[in-house]
């Protein structure tokens, strides 16, 4: 092989330069990412129970659904929580298994348990996606003063740019943190007593006069003789303002008078949920988190979104403006860019090292022709393994240059000595140099790869990781021994002159030190063959320091990386309300912004790590970039800690860094899962969470030990005393339908708004349901009560003579594993 090269060059120049040219377009087209896709498939199943407790939403509609995930392909195991109105269930797949499969799966098992859950459920409907690593990018629509506000602005995401941004290619899903549009109708428990109503007489009604029917047409066939002509028939359909809705009608008195939907409740568009509220700083924002397909460019896409985000700003309302509060791709670029740097840093020290030892330009001209080629051949063979641009890799490819050099420069340096010892011309001393050296280049390919193959067999997130670092050096490898048996020996034969560069100053005088430093290393070698018991004993303690230094230094499955951001999970005490968790994450923004390192503050309440709940929050801290900022991310978390805890007293916030591989647990650290397999129920679980965090508190090894789930909230029990229901005449469905309808947010049926159709949810106003005194504004319609239309004078009877309540406190959100 080596022969043919040697006599045809410019077949190893056309050789070399199809292996460029295809290195450089599998370059182009490579997805680029901070890391690989390390972390298992998974699929969520999230579904909507408005107004139901966790332990409903458990038993009703968490475990039906469990129930069902059987005989699905890969999947190792699934997690769920249940919530207030909230369910959520995991599946994660075994690595490797095709995400979009899993998710087909998933559907199909769902789709036999829809028939078993409450109508409530599938009225909202149930949600079945991809779980991608994290977010590619958060970003928000904010306004100016006299701007749209939170809600229009929600409305704004979720009716103009959700579905844009989604269409992108190498978006996997766009999720609007807060909620679009709904058509809130707000009861007034003491008018709708004053008419003799019941809160199910106004709920019939919307149902019954905010229709969407098919109502035919006329004159079509078959038509009667002499028909000639034909058209569509239509109707109003469903409501589309407010005050098509205030002039529902609710019943006509004898006397000819009419009660509408307005006089006994106010009529408006609102938000379908008023427990999230995003702001960065001080300024309201509406935010919307992106995720990316498995294997998508994560520049490219977010070149795209920004571009689309430009495009779509054209259209907005005065004022109204985008940013992206989180963008992950500035972490990636940085990355990728400082490897980049030292990747040309390692070839720009292979050249002057190449330099200085052959003191020949012609002689460095040869290796420095094959490195490039040899890593860029690399690159075709990443992308036929469908690998990505990432740290791994692209260290893979900087310790890959001092291999990759290697075969080169015995090339060199063969066909060099034989010139110098035998002068026989540059050709035919490669071709002697060649025979002399093709079984070692081939041997030494051989072991090498030997070395690195079989990390590549390992499974799970370490084999993923160990594949690509390792296949990539393999490749780098396999083109180097092929380019020394051919475009090395071309180039030897072509380049290479027999009188070499006359030796300057500089490499004269690294020429003696050079030889000084040789002989005084050949000289002590000699010595220590002369003391070999002393050189022992000073092996075997380097040994033992090693061996010592090996099992004290802390372990981990990747190092934590500063990345520009860090995180907080806020806690407030069980029962606070929305604006309690507001006010506390403003006073968290205010002592953070101190810092000259943070940037920004971007806050989510009503949403924490641990699930979704009034008490519950998260911040992500922008940092300045790295070189304008003298401090650390760690640094930073740890003065953060210290302020926050002395100066933020009614709530828990624990300052994180954010994982180092996305999908791999929330937070940098692990994740540790405690399980009742002997069904000993909640409170033993609890309490031997206690235990365990009391213990894991003492240990030094541990830091910053906490539950990932929410505190137990308080609940208010109503005890419902049916004899007594029943004596006045009120079932027991008419009790629950009538406190349902004035606690809870009610799906009537749906509007048309803006071309997208939204709910109609019915709920009593908030100044009636702020405390159990409420039940006393609440009634039931008892015999003799009036309907829709006809006497108003029927007899409604109060909630509190037969709902009793009762405090008591139980777990908001139930996990199951």
């Amino acid at each position: 092989m080596p022969q043919f090269f040697i006599d045809r060059p410019v077949f190893a120049w056309v050789v070399a330069i199809l292996i460029c040219l295809g290195g450089a377009i599998a370059l182009s087209r490579l997805p680029i990412d901070s890391y690989p896709d390390v972390a298992p498939p998974q699929v969520v199943i999230s579904a909507s129970y408005p107004g139901a407790n966790a332990k409903t939403v458990e038993s009703t509609v968490t475990q039906v659904i469990e129930q069902q995930l059987t005989g699905i392909d890969n999947l190792l195991y699934f997690t769920s929580q249940s919530s207030y109105g909230q369910s959520q269930i995991t599946l994660t797949f075994a690595t490797g298994t095709n995400p979009d499969i899993a998710e087909v799966q998933t559907q199909n098992r769902v789709a036999l348990a829809a028939p078993l859950l409450p109508a409530e459920v599938n009225q909202q409907g149930i949600n079945i996606n991809k779980s991608s690593a994290g977010f590619l990018a958060v970003l928000a629509l904010r306004s100016g003063p006299g701007g749209p506000d939170r809600a229009a602005l929600n409305h704004l995401v979720a009716a103009h740019i959700i579905d844009q941004i989604a269409r992108i290619p190498g978006v996997g899903s766009a999720n609007l943190f807060g909620s679009d549009y709904a058509m809130r109708i707000w009861l007034n428990p003491n008018t709708l007593h004053a008419y003799h109503m019941s809160a199910s007489t106004v709920l019939q009604a919307i149902q019954g006069q905010n229709l969407q029917v098919a109502t035919g047409s006329i004159g079509a066939a078959p038509a009667v003789s002499g028909q000639q002509t034909t058209a569509t028939v239509t109707t109003q359909g469903w409501f589309n303002t407010p005050q098509q809705f205030r002039n529902i009608l609710l019943r006509t008195n004898p006397n000819g008078t009419s009660v509408y939907l307005k006089n006994v409740a106010q009529v408006q568009l609102g938000l379908q949920n008023y427990s999230f509220a995003g702001t960065v700083n001080t300024t309201t924002v509406a935010p919307f988190g992106i995720q990316l397909l498995p294997g998508a460019n994560a520049l490219t896409v977010m070149k795209l979104v920004e571009a689309k985000m430009r495009q779509l700003q054209k259209s907005f309302p005065p004022g109204v403006t985008w940013f992206a509060p989180v963008d992950s791709t500035i972490f990636i670029k940085a990355a990728i860019k400082d490897v980049g740097l030292t990747l040309l840093e390692a070839f720009v020290l292979v050249f002057v090292v190449m330099l200085v030892f052959l003191q020949s330009w012609r002689a460095t001209l040869v290796p420095m022709l094959v490195v490039p080629t040899a890593l860029l051949g690399a690159m075709i063979g990443v992308y036929a393994l469908g690998y990505s641009i990432n740290q791994l890799t692209l260290f893979a490819l900087v310790l890959a240059i001092g291999i990759v050099v290697d075969d080169a420069i015995v090339v060199v340096e063969a066909v060099d000595r034989i010139m110098r010892e035998e002068h026989l011309p540059p050709k035919e001393a490669t071709r002697k140099a060649m025979r002399q050296i093709t079984g070692a280049i081939v041997a030494i390919t051989l072991v090498l790869a030997a070395v690195f193959i079989p990390s590549a067999l390992q499974t799970g997130s370490t084999g993923v990781i160990y594949r690509q670092f390792a296949l990539t050096i393999a490749l780098s490898i396999t083109f180097s021994a092929l380019l020394a048996l051919s475009f090395s020996p071309a180039l030897c034969a072509s380049l290479m002159r027999p009188e070499h560069l006359r030796a300057n100053l500089v490499f004269r005088g690294f020429n003696r030190l050079f030889e000084g430093t040789r002989a005084a290393y050949v000289r002590r070698v000699f010595q220590s063959v002369t003391h070999l018991p002393r050189w022992m004993a000073g092996f075997a303690v380097m040994l033992a320091l090693g061996v010592f230094l090996f099992v004290k230094l802390p372990g981990s499955f990747v190092p934590d990386e500063d990345q520009g951001d860090i995180m907080a999970s806020v806690e407030l005490p069980a029962g606070a309300t929305l604006q309690r968790t507001e006010a506390v994450l403003h006073h968290f923004y205010q002592i953070m912004i101190k810092n000259p390192a943070v940037h920004d503050v971007f806050q989510l309440a009503g949403s924490g790590f641990a699930g979704n709940s009034e008490n519950a929050g998260r911040a992500f801290i922008h940092l300045e970039p790295w070189n304008d900022r003298s401090m650390t991310a760690e640094q930073i978390i740890r003065v953060a800690n210290r302020e926050v805890h002395r100066k933020i007293h009614d709530a828990s916030i624990f300052v994180v860094n954010k994982p180092p591989i996305q999908g791999l647990g929330q937070f940098s650290g692990f994740d540790f899962y405690l399980e009742d397999r002997a069904g000993l129920g909640t409170a033993a679980l609890d309490s031997a969470v206690d235990t365990l965090i009391a213990k894991a508190a003492r240990d030094p090894l541990l830091y910053n030990v906490r539950v990932n789930g929410l505190p137990p909230q308080p609940q208010l029990m109503l005890h419902v005393d049916r004899v007594e229901a029943q004596s006045m005449g009120v079932s027991p469905e008419q009790v629950y339908q009538s406190l349902q309808l004035m606690l809870a947010p009610v799906f009537a049926n749906d509007f048309i708004y803006d071309g997208r159709v939204e709910q109609v949810l019915v709920q009593a106003a908030a100044p009636y349901r702020m405390g159990p005194e409420s039940l006393e504004q609440f009634y039931v319609g008892g015999p003799g009560a009036a309907a829709t239309s006809g006497n108003p004078t029927g007899t409604m009877i109060p909630l509190s003579d037969f709902v009793h309540a009762q405090w008591q406190t139980a777990s908001p959100a139930l996990t199951g594993y």
